[in-house]
């Protein structure tokens, strides 16, 4: 018995712990609610990540409009999904928006009769600055290898997710940059393979848009350092301009380009996999499978990576996110989450707004923490308890046979471990089939001081 609730005791400890993992940066309320189901890689608490995204155009010149005006595109889809500017890297020669070519200067659209999606981009590396150095030293996350530009990087770490798309024209083991050095798909690989060995991130997403894209993965990429890759095309062939546009005299994007970004805009992206994204863009990008023209999208690296949800790495449309449903219980923890999201850094509102949702969350915890432990102390081990505890009984049953001992039971608990106010009431199921279980209050009494004298004093 002691044994057992020493152990348990140590998980509420940790809840302390994991209360003060949660507020991380880039971490969304969709995130916080999920967390108790999500753990951290070292087994050293629970951590949401950061979210990080490089962008990269390697071509020039207004006839690769199309190239600029992708990951213009791709920016605003990241940014739509709540990336932040410190955590979003673009490449971009800017030769396009305001070229004497450009019908609508300071103008980019990447679909007909799209939108702009020039404004508000980060003119991070522009012109020269666009080079193989700096975009493998912002891969890597190294500043100091940095020359020119805005010398951000994408700093990510063991727990952060990371989104690289490039676009622009491609050859067998090579992609191109707007200074015509080539990057090598080897020298591209051995980045992400040393940025592994540094922990420098938890998963990691690459779409390639280039000709022979497949090449720069095919026969490198390992399967075990947490890379999924997706080509535009396989090893051999050309991937494709679309959407010409006649008053613009170009191309306004790239058919896979424009194919994930246009699906991840019209998209729940946390009700879709990567999975199922590439699936919809490769029956796109081949014309439903007919090659009529287009090409084939291609897969590389760590598969495992593909089942995860594309909010994973794009973030989350706040239009669809303001449609979704929560649970009751977990309405006011949303409510909580973006008091302490909207307050201002450094002012006392924020860490007011900060410590009252630790407060919350600290209370759901132990009482949850409470109760388990109290089902383990009465009917002993975690798998006889949870049996006891979560049985559902026979359509037509009541919920307990004793009202009265549901009452008592409910009181014995809440006079050593606190109110179970309106959270706590999810464990009424618990305290009925404690009675009907034929265990009285004074036995419930004797395991809820056991169970939340530790913490009481600290917490309640």
């Amino acid at each position: 018995m002691a044994s057992r609730l020493g152990s348990l005791l140590l998980i509420l400890f940790a809840v302390g712990v994991q209360v003060q993992l949660v507020l991380v940066a880039g971490a969304g309320w969709q995130e916080f609610l999920q967390l108790p189901t999500e753990s951290a890689a070292d087994g050293g608490g629970v951590v949401v990540g950061t979210k990080w995204a490089l962008l990269i155009a390697g071509s020039r010149y207004y006839y690769n409009y199309r190239h600029q005006a992708d990951v213009c595109h791709a920016y605003q889809v990241m940014k739509k999904g709540g990336l932040r500017d410190e955590n979003i890297v673009v490449f971009m020669y800017d030769d396009i928006a305001y070229s004497g070519e450009n019908p609508w200067p300071g103008v980019i659209i990447n679909q007909p009769n799209g939108t702009n999606v020039y404004a508000g981009v980060p003119k991070d590396y522009t012109g020269a600055d666009v080079n193989v150095n700096n975009v493998l030293a912002a891969l890597r996350g190294d500043g100091s290898a940095i020359i020119g530009g805005s010398g951000k990087v994408i700093s990510s770490g063991p727990y952060d997710h990371v989104f690289v798309y490039y676009s622009d024209h491609g050859g067998y083991g090579v992609l191109g940059m707007p200074d015509d050095e080539l990057l090598f798909a080897y020298d591209l690989v051995e980045t992400l393979k040393r940025k592994h060995a540094a922990r420098g991130y938890s998963s990691l997403t690459f779409y390639v848009e280039a000709c022979e894209s497949g090449s720069i993965f095919e026969g490198l990429l390992p399967t075990d350092i947490g890379v999924y890759a997706v080509t535009a095309a396989n090893a051999t062939e050309s991937s494709w301009a679309t959407y010409w546009d006649p008053e613009l005299g170009t191309f306004l994007g790239d058919l896979f380009s424009v194919a994930w970004m246009e699906e991840t805009d019209s998209r729940d992206r946390c009700a879709e996999t990567l999975e199922q994204q590439y699936e919809l863009v490769r029956d796109r990008t081949s014309v439903n499978g007919t090659y009529v023209f287009g090409s084939h999208v291609m897969q590389y690296g760590d598969m495992g990576i593909s089942n995860e949800q594309v909010c994973q790495f794009m973030g989350r449309d706040p239009v669809v996110s303001r449609s979704r449903a929560v649970k009751q219980r977990d309405a006011e923890l949303v409510c909580l989450w973006h008091r302490y999201r909207r307050s201002a850094e450094g002012t006392p509102q924020k860490a007011e707004a900060r410590a009252r949702l630790q407060q919350v969350m600290s209370r759901r915890s132990l009482v949850d923490s409470s109760v388990e432990l109290i089902g383990g102390l009465l009917f002993g081990g975690e798998g006889p308890a949870g049996r006891v505890l979560g049985a559902v009984r026979a359509a037509g049953q009541p919920l307990v046979d004793d009202w009265d001992c549901l009452k008592s039971v409910v009181r014995a608990y809440e006079r050593h471990c606190g109110p179970l106010e309106r959270y706590g009431m999810k464990h009424m199921r618990a305290f009925a089939n404690i009675c009907n279980a034929g265990v009285g209050d004074e036995a419930v009494a004797k395991a809820a001081a056991q169970a939340c004298a530790a913490s009481r004093s600290e917490s309640f």
